[in-house]
């Protein structure tokens, strides 16, 4: 089976669905192979991985960054979350639209968020392992936000209580962002 791709309703956000081959002792996927994914229209190159392990109910996010952009590809390697990407470019047809799905350790599925997006998700399984490829290194002077329950946004989150970091907390409404605080549409 071939590597597997699907677009969502927001242009630009793409679902993956690695090749796996498992038998009675296991399995094997390849998580990225730079030229099975560039007929999707990946072919950035990718500068750094990071990995988190997070508890149930732990929410990150909204996150982006405005001057050193990341395109990330983001898959969960152990538990479930609740995968989000918010479209804040400035003029795009879909600003402040949202999409969100379910990222397993079970599915394998992957979410491609594409430069000029933020993104979060949310723990629903007793922890879970996240693992990000970026485009771009992270730079903590750029580091950008938008509140997770953006009432304009509307996100619909699993759990309406999460445990956030004081900066996740009193992150501002897209509404409250400067013009020249948000990415522009291309």
């Amino acid at each position: 089976m071939a590597l597997q791709c699907e677009n969502t309703p927001v242009p630009g956000l793409l679902v993956f669905q690695p090749d796996r081959f498992g038998d009675a002792r296991g399995f094997f996927m390849e998580t990225f192979h730079r030229d099975k994914y560039r007929p999707f229209g990946l072919d950035r190159e990718y500068v750094q991985d990071n990995f988190s392990h997070s508890c149930r109910g732990t929410l990150r996010g909204l996150h982006f960054q405005l001057r050193h952009p990341q395109a990330k590809l983001v898959m969960v390697l152990a538990g479930e979350v609740f995968d989000v990407a918010v479209d804040i470019r400035r003029g795009s047809p879909t600003f402040g639209k949202w999409f969100g799905m379910t990222l397993s350790g079970d599915n394998r599925k992957q979410l491609f968020i594409p430069e000029g997006f933020a993104h979060g998700f949310c723990v629903v399984s007793e922890e879970a392992d996240f693992l990000y490829k970026c485009t771009d290194f992270y730079d903590p002077a750029d580091d950008r936000g938008i509140l997770w329950s953006d009432p304009d946004i509307g996100i619909r989150w699993p759990d309406g209580t999460p445990l956030l970091s004081a900066k996740d907390s009193r992150l501002p409404k897209l509404s409250e962002m400067p013009e020249d605080g948000l990415p522009a549409f291309r």
